[in-house]
């Protein structure tokens, strides 16, 4: 990998990793479209670790507060009814589907779930669930505005029932063009949360899950074509572009609408279709990185 490509591909993680878009297939589609070789799950575990850095700054309050309840409950019995104390344990609740899946699912994350054409489906079908949830929850503000229909909900009223349901949600993004961000969102939407809080959990939730695979896949740099300095560089760059776009996406989620990344999905999946469809495009391109 050169470091242009570290680069480039750094810029994508960065900006695609918390829309609802998937940055695993960003990743995957530009050094396809580039003709480059497929970076591989390793490369895009190890550079998520720098969007993951910008999570924990940019709620490192919210993250400090969490953590400081969570230890004290576990001496502290009081202290497991507090809302922080529990937002720790509905963590490592949701975070347990896709801890297991993640190992069991291994060789078909680093090979089947890779190919293009699975990659178009996953970006049309969760696209079109994302607009689904998105209208559902458009009409249910609207109806509570109007006092016809109950207010959505908060983090406050997280269960592990919904904690797992977020958990197995984010687990769907194993699969490249799913979406980590769309898909708990979108399940949270369909649990009745607000646009808010659900973009909330889910990005608290990914946090074990994208620094947990990404050391596990440290073990990979250095070997074929995940190199030690172009990784690093593009983790970086991830981590400086994902905190203005994390920075961004929370105010943007609290007036607009998930529309405009549905719509992208859908004319990506159907184009990424076509050009498979005329053989312009394989759907192993670059595949041969390992």
């Amino acid at each position: 990998m050169s470091w242009f490509e570290s680069f480039v591909l750094g810029l994508v993680q960065g900006l695609t990793e918390f829309l609802p878009i998937s940055s695993s297939a960003h990743l995957r589609l530009t050094a396809a479209f580039a003709g480059w070789q497929d970076p591989g799950a390793a490369f895009t575990a190890i550079s998520q670790i720098g969007t993951e850095a910008a999570v924990l700054i940019y709620f490192r309050k919210d993250i400090a507060r969490i953590l400081s309840a969570w230890f004290r409950s576990l001496t502290d019995k009081e202290m497991r009814r507090d809302q922080d104390a529990r937002m720790g344990w509905l963590v490592i609740v949701g975070s347990i589907p896709i801890g297991v899946l993640g190992v069991t699912l291994k060789d078909q994350i680093n090979g089947p779930f890779r190919d293009l054409r699975l990659i178009a489906v996953t970006l049309i079908v969760m696209g079109l669930v994302l607009g689904f949830a998105d209208r559902l929850a458009a009409r249910d503000e609207t109806g509570a505005r109007h006092r016809v229909a109950k207010e959505r909900k908060s983090l406050k009223e997280l269960s592990v029932r919904d904690g797992l349901i977020f958990g197995f949600c984010q687990a769907m993004a194993l699969v490249p063009g799913v979406s980590r961000s769309g898909a708990t969102i979108s399940g949270g939407l369909l649990m009745g949360y607000t646009r808010e809080a659900a973009a909330r959990y889910s990005f608290l939730l990914a946090i074990p899950a994208v620094l947990a695979s990404g050391a596990y896949e440290l073990k990979d740099v250095g070997e074929g074509h995940v190199e030690w300095g172009p990784t690093i560089f593009a983790t970086v760059i991830a981590f400086a572009v994902g905190y203005a776009v994390i920075a961004w996406f929370m105010k943007y989620i609290t007036t607009k609408s998930f529309m405009p990344f549905v719509i992208y999905r859908v004319l990506l999946g159907i184009a990424l279709f076509v050009l498979v469809g005329t053989d312009t495009l394989s759907p192993h391109a670059g595949e041969s990185a390992g």
